[in-house]
């Protein structure tokens, strides 16, 4: 898992194994036992979608372009091999997302990009774990194969715009490392924050009043001045109602937002944090109400209905219609009911119906087939994952499918006309049972507009009889040979 914070404190992340990125506070609420936080909506357009990702970072630097300020960065560490970059705004309560640009794509099959930030000077620094193997599940931890010597640094810049003068952080004035804070680099007031914790508060606290009241109220920056003030104070364990109380009052919906965020996992500094709440959960924007709905469904039931309800009272979106529920049913004890997975719809019968529904099982396990080619089948393209729907692969000759399945593929394939490079293999499954194998395959074939004759647990018997001696992936053209 790999999250970032933007610029007011809302926290987006990737699900590393998964394609998805999403808005992670509406998953931040108090939950029983055994039940799930709500997901929100994963923010990447279908097209470019990629798995397993790795290290995120927002555009914040004047190193770079104006316009691509609050753009998201996220890795690819196999099949795209590179960094996505997506534009990220404001939409109503919660945020959508678009596709800017491949910011790195790599030929070296064995580039791994694993981390990135920005440095002090406003250049991308990106982290390669040059390694020619990455799986868990296709090699041996210890295979001598893995590369634990060589690593790469790689320093993005922008040469036709001039680098950002470093700001003195370490060693620095309290006057002066409050002025970063007025900065434009999310990082630099990210590293100043963190430098002002190792302070003494009594030498801060007393500075930071003085240098709050001399900010200009008519700057543009002024109440996300006041936001990072509130977060020195909360670095410091000395979170003051006054400025929070301020901040509620802000025009900005986002410093709203963030005022809930400091008095949610404040409470215990806040006094009178219930009625803040309480206040909070009629302001007219759908984020602040998210974060108060949040923030009560960590209170005690009488004290967090009243306030969650008061928010629902104002109208719930798609945003916050989940966070919601979720909410109100760990308040009022009761578990969440969960969805229920519609049984698929075929035309099979008798036992072949049986086991296309156990292939259903089978294919939605976790690290099993849904991860790569999707629920829809329609795979993962920008990742080198293929689909499985109408793919001649899958509808064609039964033996040859077996034969993957048990064996697993490494190699070049074409897929519906498409050329996938096969840089990322076909995992092996003979783990699987030879009905399980039947069942799975069954079901590929006759689904995602599939259609062709189910195979048969004794089908996989004998292929697996005959295929004992091979101990590797097979290789597309040698498998094109099956007959």
């Amino acid at each position: 898992l790999g999250n970032r914070l933007d610029n007011w404190g809302q926290i987006f992340f990737i699900e590393t194994s998964d394609p998805n990125m999403r808005w992670m506070d509406p998953s931040t609420l108090a939950v029983r036992y055994g039940d799930f936080a709500p997901l929100s909506p994963s923010l990447v357009e279908n097209s470019q979608r990629v798995r397993p990702t790795s290290g995120l970072e927002f555009v914040s630097s004047r190193h770079f372009p104006d316009n691509v300020q609050g753009d998201i960065l996220f890795h690819n560490t196999i099949g795209f091999l590179g960094t996505k970059q997506h534009a990220v705004q404001d939409d109503g309560t919660g945020f959508k997302s678009f596709f800017r640009q491949d910011l790195l794509k790599c030929r070296d099959g064995n580039v791994r990009p694993v981390d990135l930030e920005f440095a002090p000077d406003g250049s991308l620094y990106f982290l390669d774990w040059h390694n020619v193997l990455v799986g868990h599940m296709q090699h041996s931890a210890r295979d001598p194969l893995r590369d634990h010597v060589h690593g790469r640094v790689y320093r993005i810049t922008y040469p036709s715009r001039p680098l950002v003068t470093p700001a003195p952080v370490a060693g620095a004035s309290i006057a002066q490392l409050l002025n970063n804070l007025k900065e434009p680099e999310y990082r630099t007031r990210y590293r100043t924050r963190r430098e002002l914790r190792g302070r003494n508060p009594e030498s801060v606290l007393p500075a930071l009043r003085l240098w709050i009241g001399n900010l200009d109220a008519s700057d543009p920056g002024y109440e996300h001045h006041l936001v990072e003030a509130m977060w020195v104070m909360w670095g410091m364990n000395r979170l003051e109602e006054t400025l929070v109380r301020q901040l509620l009052a802000a025009g900005d919906f986002h410093a709203r937002a963030a005022a809930v965020q400091a008095i949610r996992y404040n409470r215990h500094r806040l006094s009178n944090h219930n009625q803040l709440l309480s206040d909070a959960a009629q302001d007219p924007h759908g984020r602040v109400r998210l974060s108060v709905i949040l923030a009560a469904s960590w209170l005690s039931p009488d004290q967090g209905i009243p306030i969650i309800e008061k928010a629902a009272a104002h109208g719930l979106d798609d945003w916050m219609k989940p966070s919601y529920d979720a909410a109100i049913a760990q308040l009022s004890g009761r578990h969440q009911s969960t969805p229920e997975v519609a049984a698929p719809q075929t035309t099979l019968t008798g036992k072949d119906r049986q086991l296309f529904l156990l292939g259903a099982e089978v294919y939605r396990r976790e690290g099993h087939c849904i991860t790569c080619h999707q629920p829809d089948g329609l795979g993962l393209p920008a990742a080198q994952f293929p689909p499985l729907a109408e793919s001649e692969w899958v509808t064609g000759n039964e033996k040859r499918l077996i034969q993957l399945t048990l064996h697993g593929l490494l190699g070049p394939i074409q897929v519906k006309g498409v050329d996938y490079p096969g840089l990322v293999p076909m995992t092996a499954f003979k783990g699987l049972s030879d009905e399980e194998i039947a069942g799975v395959l069954t079901f590929v074939r006759n689904s995602f507009g599939n259609s062709a004759s189910p195979v048969t647990p004794d089908a996989v018997a004998a292929v697996r009889r005959s295929t004992l001696s091979q101990k590797t992936f097979y290789n597309p053209d040698d498998l094109m040979k099956t007959e």
